[in-house]
């Protein structure tokens, strides 16, 4: 039983690690093939430029660099004017995708970039601005958001892979953890660096993707450009940081509880020192070793060890 109990009690952090491990993958397929729904629904960011307009949907107030506002939806307009500005953008961890929605409100991915490490979505080369820098084209507001975003997004991809890797290091080394406690001391180091890694790469995600759109809301939103948050990425990225840190919780539980020994030990009675065993009569053998002694009086004044003594003899026994 100690190892079916040292089995049950690594099945639950093994499990949750696992989970964890599945969560981190789906965030890493998102917007990775436009022909899986999965795939399709899972973004972190999303701009719906649809209902683009040129003029303003309602007053807006008069705030510094008006003219750099202008400009970038001059270009826009540019931009829709050639259809080269598509519907809506998706945003995933390696790439973007594209496309069209249709008069019922279904979307339809047209194209998928090419996947790169560390990538940000950058709307001057998405929207194919040609000639044009952030310096030309942003406000204050924008070029902080956008600049801020693009840093935070290659520190925020280095932290899923690092936390990634850890995650199938942690699952590989907590098969190990059944033999013993210290495969659990080993497995639990490991987890507390994972829960780091997958805690900074969930935040700072998080972080980042609420700015951009923040941004995109106070800019664009009055010329009828929307931008929202994918609610199943950040649910499967927050569920992916809620089993990371509950198996490590109970990676740590794993060193104090279910040894995996059996509490069922062979008891060994020692006898006590100076304590006399009984020797066997040399008359009669092993069938005196049974009976009881007791002490006679010596019979024809023979003493202890004479041929007439009644004394039963006894040796001294040291243990």
């Amino acid at each position: 039983m100690g190892k079916l109990g040292r089995f049950v009690c690594i099945a639950a952090p093994l499990l949750l690690t696992l989970a964890s491990l599945i969560c981190q993958v789906l965030v890493f397929m998102g917007q990775l093939n436009r022909n899986s729904a999965i795939q399709r629904d899972l973004y972190f960011f999303k701009a719906n430029t649809k209902d683009f307009n040129p003029k303003p949907l309602s007053d807006i107030p008069d705030i510094p660099h008006t003219d750099t506002d202008n400009r970038l939806i001059n270009a826009l307009q540019g931009v829709s004017t050639s259809a080269s500005l598509k519907d809506f953008y998706q945003v995933g961890l390696w790439n973007y995708c594209e496309g069209e929605i249709d008069a019922s409100g279904k979307d339809t991915i047209v194209y998928c970039s090419p996947r790169k490490a560390s990538y940000w979505f950058n709307p001057i080369e998405v929207w194919e601005f040609k000639d044009i820098t952030p310096d030309q084209i942003y406000n204050d507001e924008m070029k902080k958001g956008i600049d801020a975003y693009s840093k935070v997004a290659k520190f925020a991809f280095a932290a899923w892979v690092i936390a990634a890797i850890l995650t199938g290091v942690e699952f590989i080394v907590g098969i190990f953890a059944v033999l013993s406690r210290w495969g659990s001391v080993v497995t639990t180091v490991v987890a507390a660096a994972q829960t780091i890694f997958i805690i900074a790469a969930a935040g700072s995600s998080t972080a980042i993707y609420l700015t951009l759109a923040g941004v995109f809301r106070s800019v664009l939103a009055p010329y009828g450009i929307k931008a929202e948050l994918g609610a199943n990425m950040f649910a499967v990225v927050w569920l992916a940081v809620i089993c990371s840190v509950a198996a490590g919780f109970f990676w740590l539980i794993s060193i104090c509880c279910c040894s995996g020994k059996s509490p069922h030990k062979k008891v060994v009675v020692e006898k006590a020192p100076y304590t006399y065993e009984r020797v066997a009569s040399p008359y009669l053998g092993a069938q005196q070793s049974g009976v009881e002694s007791h002490a006679m009086a010596p019979v024809g004044g023979q003493g202890y060890g004479g041929h007439g003594a009644a004394y039963e003899p006894y040796r001294e026994q040291r243990v």
